[in-house]
């Protein structure tokens, strides 16, 4: 699996030439500009929430590429009502896409939703992605939870996407935590620096993971991390 990083909390993951677009805000980001959001590849968009920085190009661009969107029953809901399509999952449910092969399993955040107008976004959610004994982790826009224990018991995550820019989300501090309860050795870190109230020190962050002997990717706005390629050892 190929993580790339779109700004924001958005990353498309390609599995096998398949894209899975995650909470695309790219047209409206200054930091994304450089990003044409006119060629993102998708086949499905999964959708965490329905806050504005989440969903903001999610109808031109699956109208664009005829992506599927993965979502809770509310914002399939909205998009269905604007001509879009998809499948509807919702807290501890999971499904299978591409014949089997990739596993879904939507899971909990602790946050809110709502869509720009005030109307309700269902609950908010995290995914699991699991294909060929990888696991990626994308917890959405959450606080810290004691529930993120569980995830260990049933999957052994390779990279977990966690926010930490602090403020409407986990900080660095919460989300070191959220990797010892997950288990988890490689973090991306998202939703970060994207508006004043959530910038980090990006150094600072990564001697507090490293020092805990794991490992912050803060990735460059367009570039890209291979599963394959994260040394999953203590470091």
């Amino acid at each position: 699996m190929k993580v790339t990083y779109l700004g924001h909390a958005c990353v498309n993951i390609n599995i096998d030439g398949t894209h899975f677009l995650v909470d695309p805000f790219i047209s409206a980001n200054p930091l994304a500009q450089h990003i044409d959001i006119n060629t993102i590849p998708a086949d499905y968009i999964l959708i965490t929430h329905a806050h504005a920085d989440h969903i903001l190009d999610v109808e031109t661009i699956a109208k664009r590429t005829g992506a599927q969107l993965i979502t809770n029953p509310e914002i399939l809901a909205h998009y269905e009502a604007l001509g879009l399509t998809g499948h509807a999952m919702n807290l501890g449910g999971s499904h299978r896409f591409l014949d089997g092969k990739v596993k879904i399993k939507m899971i909990k955040a602790e946050h809110s939703s709502s869509f720009p107008d005030g109307s309700y976004g269902g609950n908010p959610a995290g995914f699991l992605i699991d294909c060929n004994e990888e696991t990626i982790y994308i917890s959405g826009d959450t606080a810290l939870h004691y529930d993120m224990k569980i995830i260990p018991h049933q999957y052994r995550v390779n990279l977990a996407i966690f926010p930490i820019g602090n403020n409407y989300t986990m900080g660095i501090r919460d989300a070191l935590t959220a990797a010892r309860f997950v288990e988890v050795n490689n973090i991306l870190g998202v939703h970060y620096d994207t508006f004043p109230v959530i910038t980090i020190d990006k150094e600072a962050a990564k001697h507090k993971f490293k020092d805990d002997h794991r490992r912050l990717h803060l990735l460059p706005i367009g570039e890209s991390i291979e599963l394959k390629d994260l040394n999953i050892s203590t470091l």
